[in-house]
């Protein structure tokens, strides 16, 4: 009964948000009210376990999540996203655009939102293929590969570190697995899938001297904007944080977390925090990206008010896919889960990625999928004495899968690049299928050793 309770859950909240055009966090808290009913929770319980799921979630994310968005911004707006960008590319040379494209957005992909990485690099990414004459859809493929991969398995993005959160894995040992993992999606769903989409989709490969308009163009002089060394600084400075922090605790506490550290491994402990690496680099980013480069006080605070408008309704929606989670936990949806594959050979790193994937097809959110999943395999991954780590990044892997017309990246992939629903089936949605694939394959080879 439960099974049959979730299912018609999500078929509501597919209802809800596609066909009735409902506001995805309203539908998420609709849907887990009513299936919270369907589950038989005690009435008087389900407002305290939606709050419970919300709470869980935000506590740590409304920091990590919007301080990464005025980072980001600061950066963008200061042109240092623009220099990263240009110097990788000048570096490559003509030759090698593709791997310049994947160096920068992977680079950029680590400290901003996918759309926002999208919206930033197009303009730059189109102007390279002008000049090189090359289909601008050569370019973008490796570069809306790089941004993907980036979201689904890299701290300090919100999905993958609210997954990571929700199953009590180590942030930084994420971090430092999920490089591992990304690296090779990137390499596959980029330029080696830019081969194969050449020739299933050959007509997408045209050269094009018009870019489709979406919004004003920033444009900005080399001589006017930060260094690449700051600027790649001011990015990466959460990831260095938490990976000295991940590396100190291998090499000093044999792998393990401290409960009650003291002394330097205290303080290396609070740096490599993602709430505390976050704060410190916001820090450093209002004087790298602003007062340094003349900015006053006002420019600032608009750059960081219009980054928390940005990522609000995406902060609510966390919230809700939290909610129904743990309504769904709280509902005995996990122990039905974990007693039907207890005695099941499959392979609980692969049932996370499959479980992860059904949702991802059917709500479009890689971010809800991700959540309600994360509270499907909890107990069994607890029963099971599986690496938590490597389940949330199947769970990430999983997410990225199967993109069509439910998901919001779907239909910017299409109006940046001037496709039609066709085009972008055969070629985003496949990318982000590759991605998925290669990506659990990399994880069921990393549990050979951990």
């Amino acid at each position: 009964m439960p099974f049959v309770v979730l299912l018609l859950g999500i078929l509501l909240l597919l209802f809800l948000i596609i066909k009735c055009k409902l506001n995805t966090f309203i539908s998420l808290i609709v849907t887990s009210v009513l299936v919270a009913l369907g589950l038989g929770m005690n009435p008087a319980s389900i407002a305290t376990s939606i709050k419970a799921g919300i709470g869980s979630s935000l506590g740590e994310l409304v920091i990590v999540f919007g301080f990464g968005a005025m980072i980001g911004r600061l950066v963008s707006d200061a042109g240092g996203s623009y220099r990263i960008a240009r110097t990788l590319i000048d570096l490559f040379g003509k030759r090698k655009l593709q791997f310049a494209i994947v160096a920068a957005s992977f680079i950029i992909g680590m400290s901003l939102f996918f759309e926002v990485g999208l919206v930033l690099l197009t303009p730059i990414v189109f102007a390279v293929a002008l000049e090189a004459d090359v289909p601008f859809v050569y370019l973008g493929i490796p570069m809306a590969a790089a941004l993907s991969a980036t979201q689904g398995f890299l701290p300090p993005q919100p999905a993958p570190t609210a997954v990571a959160s929700a199953l009590g894995a180590n942030i930084g040992q994420n971090l430092l697995l999920g490089i591992i993992v990304a690296i090779p999606c990137v390499i596959v769903a980029g330029p080696l899938f830019t081969i194969l989409a050449r020739k299933f989709a050959p007509e997408a490969f045209v050269v094009k001297k018009s870019l489709p308009a979406f919004g004003e163009m920033k444009k900005y002089d080399l001589k006017d904007t930060p260094s690449f060394g700051l600027a790649a600084f001011t990015s990466l400075l959460p990831v260095i944080l938490m990976a000295i922090s991940t590396v100190y605790d291998m090499v000093v506490n044999g792998g393990k977390t401290v409960a009650n550290p003291h002394g330097i491994t205290a303080i290396v402990s609070m740096f490599g925090n993602p709430v505390i690496a976050m704060i410190v680099t916001l820090l450093f980013a209002v004087w790298s990206m602003g007062f340094s480069r003349g900015k006053t006080m006002d420019d600032i605070t608009k750059t960081v008010t219009e980054a928390i408008k940005s990522i609000s309704m995406l902060l609510m929606v966390i919230g809700g896919g939290s909610a129904f989670k743990q309504v769904l936990i709280d509902g005995g949806v996990g122990k039905a889960v974990q007693d039907v594959m207890s005695h099941a050979s499959l392979s609980p790193i692969i049932l996370a990625w499959v479980i992860t994937v059904i949702l991802r097809v059917s709500l479009g959110s890689a971010t809800v999928a991700g959540m309600t999943a994360s509270g499907l395999v909890t107990p069994l991954m607890q029963s099971m004495s599986v690496s938590p780590v490597l389940m949330a990044l199947a769970i990430g892997a999983g997410s990225l899968a199967a993109s069509h017309v439910n998901d919001a990246g779907f239909w910017m992939f299409k109006e940046y690049f001037d496709l039609d629903i066709k085009q972008t089936l055969k070629i985003w949605t496949s990318l982000e299928t590759v991605i998925s694939v290669v990506g659990l394959l990399m994880v069921l080879l990393l549990s050979l050793f951990i």
